[in-house]
């Protein structure tokens, strides 16, 4: 059986402020450190987490050809490096080769993949979760001093 280390409990925390936006509560603690107050016992957190979706473009197949292009090429470089360091002769042509194919391969994988949705996600997007409060809980024994910078 796997036994865990212990970890000591958290002191306890109290609630200083609620806001709506998450800068907010990165304000509020970056002007306690600011201000010389110890914020590494200090906590934001969210609460009514949902997910959130921004659509951020159209994707065709040839987009999704040129991004796997990218991607491929990334991959022909690392497979030519790694090859090329074991060549005695001829290294660079070695490497080209390699982000070539890769280049190629990738475009080829891409645009199949995107065919294959056959026009169900002609966009791309990118997720994000988003909290609809946040709360600032400072250590229990520091509340007043936080308060007080704070001015609440």
């Amino acid at each position: 059986m796997t036994e865990y280390a212990q970890q000591p409990p958290a002191p306890p925390h109290t609630k200083i402020m609620e806001v709506t936006d998450y800068t907010e509560g990165q304000y509020a603690v970056d002007k306690l450190s600011d201000a010389g107050f110890p914020v590494e016992g200090v906590q934001i957190v969210g609460h009514d987490m949902k997910s959130v979706e921004v659509v951020t473009g159209r994707m065709t197949t040839g987009k999704a050809a040129g991004i796997g292009a990218l991607s491929g090429l990334w991959f022909g470089l690392f497979v030519g490096l790694l090859f090329g360091i074991f060549a005695v002769v001829g290294w660079l042509s070695i490497v080209l080769t390699a982000v070539i194919l890769g280049a190629i391969f990738g475009a080829i994988a891409g645009a199949v993949g995107h065919a294959m949705t056959r026009g169900k996600r002609d966009f791309s997007s990118a997720r994000a979760l988003e909290a609809s409060r946040y709360e600032v809980l400072i250590p229990t024994q520091r509340v007043q001093e936080a308060r007080q910078i704070l001015g609440l």
